[in-house]
This record gives structure tokens, sequence and C-alpha cells, in this order.
């Protein structure tokens, strides 16, 4: 397991209560939901950031969340670019942030491919690197949201507590039409809630690749999680959600 954080503190702000254990975040994935997702993306001069997601982050800031990105980058344990490559992504995207007027509190990145021991991989779904920001920053996941757009960025909200919100930037768009087929297959199968539940993680950690996307929607909506369009619309939910 390689992991990898870079933060920067920040005081909290009005709006929302520290829920017990600490003050909760809202933990948003990078690509495809803050800056585009140009498939493995390793010079920074590809990074451009999803239009309102500056103003998204801005506004929950406003609302009192810790802002924490969380995300996977297996190209660098697949060989396909280096730590330092990322590093330089990053970079990037935190020098647009800052010029838009927004500087998350931490970004936390997991190098591991897929199909590792789920029982120690940082790869999400995993909760490994949302455990460590919580212990970094005193967070409480309970009644944090989790946004992303793929269902690995939001089923960790099922095992911890928190409200996932699937947004249909990136890949979102088409793993929602193919989780509200499954789901509806599922139905109609009847096969129990509970056991969709046991296979969620694993079928989500498997899809990386087209051919392998398909796998992640077998669970359907197993993690409870919200839709909205984009990162500002997440945003807004989340600010209706609070009120």
């Amino acid at each position: 397991m390689s992991t990898g954080s870079a933060a920067a503190p920040r005081r909290q702000g009005r709006g929302v209560p520290a829920a017990r254990g600490g003050r909760r975040a809202v933990f948003a994935d990078r690509d495809g939901t803050i800056i585009e997702d140009r498939h493995y993306i390793a010079d920074p001069a590809d990074v451009a950031l999803i239009p309102g997601s500056p103003e998204a982050l801005t506004r929950l800031r406003t609302l009192g969340f810790a802002l924490v990105v969380v995300t996977n980058q297996s190209g660098i344990g697949r060989g396909l670019y280096t730590l330092a490559d990322y590093r330089r992504v990053a970079a990037e995207t935190d020098r647009q942030l800052k010029r838009a007027g927004i500087v998350v509190d931490a970004t936390y990145f997991c190098t591991d491919a897929p199909g590792g021991d789920p029982r120690t991989t940082c790869r999400k779904p995993s909760p490994v690197l949302y455990r460590q920001a919580a212990r970094d920053l005193g967070l409480a996941l309970a009644g944090s949201y989790f946004v992303g757009d793929k269902l690995s960025d939001v089923l960790p909200a099922a095992t911890l507590g928190g409200t996932g919100i699937l947004v249909r930037t990136g890949h979102g768009a088409s793993e929602e039409a193919r989780a509200r087929e499954d789901a509806r297959a599922t139905q109609e199968a009847g096969t129990p809630r509970e056991a969709r539940m046991a296979g969620a993680a694993k079928v989500a950690d498997e899809a990386e690749t087209a051919d392998e996307a398909s796998l992640a929607r077998k669970s359907g909506r197993e993690a409870g999680c919200l839709v909205a369009d984009d990162l500002a619309g997440a945003a807004e939910l989340i600010e209706r959600l609070e009120s």
C-alpha cells in the first residue's frame, strides 16, 4: 500500500457544528469531479478545472466544512507516470484553485493499482485514506459527505456513516445510467439488499477500465447515494440538507 498526503490546516468556518469526534468534512474526488478527467493525467498543462468547481468548494467552505480531496492514482502503481508527475499535476490543481480563491485542507492519494489485498489497500472505496484524514485533521467521518463521479468515491459513505453524492461529470453520467439498469435488474431478481451490499466495494474496486466498468454497477445504489449534475449541484444539495 502506498499513500500520500498534503495538508494545509484551515480554521473552522461557521454553519456546520462539529460532530462528536471532530469537524465534519466534504471528501471530494479530484479527476472528473474538481478537474476534467484526462485519463491518467501526468502533464500539468492538461489540468482544467470543471466550471463551477471552485465556487462549489467556496460555498462548502462557507458552510463550515473541511475540504479534503481523496484521489486514486493507480497510474503510478501501473508505471504510467511517476510520483513526481503526480506532484506537478497536484501543484497545478492547487494553483488554479488558489487563483480562484479556494485552498483545500488536505489532499490524500493512493498509488495502488487494482487487484491488491482488499484488507490493506488504500485504494477507494477502501476507508483507509478517510480514516487517515480524520486522524490527521481531527475530523468526524459520521455525517460527512463523500462526493465523486464513480461509485468507488461514494461507497465509503455507507461504511463510515456519511452521505454519498454521485456527480454526473467525468464518469458519473454513465455510472448513474448503468447503476439504474443494474438496480432494476437486481430488484426484479429479488436479490437481498444485504447480499448486494456485501459485493459493492469489491466490484467498485475492480472497475478501472472500460471493459470492467459494468462490474461496478451490480450494486446499483447500495451506498444510498444521491445524485447531482456536478460539484456545484452537490454543494447546493448539501446546503439544502444542512438547512
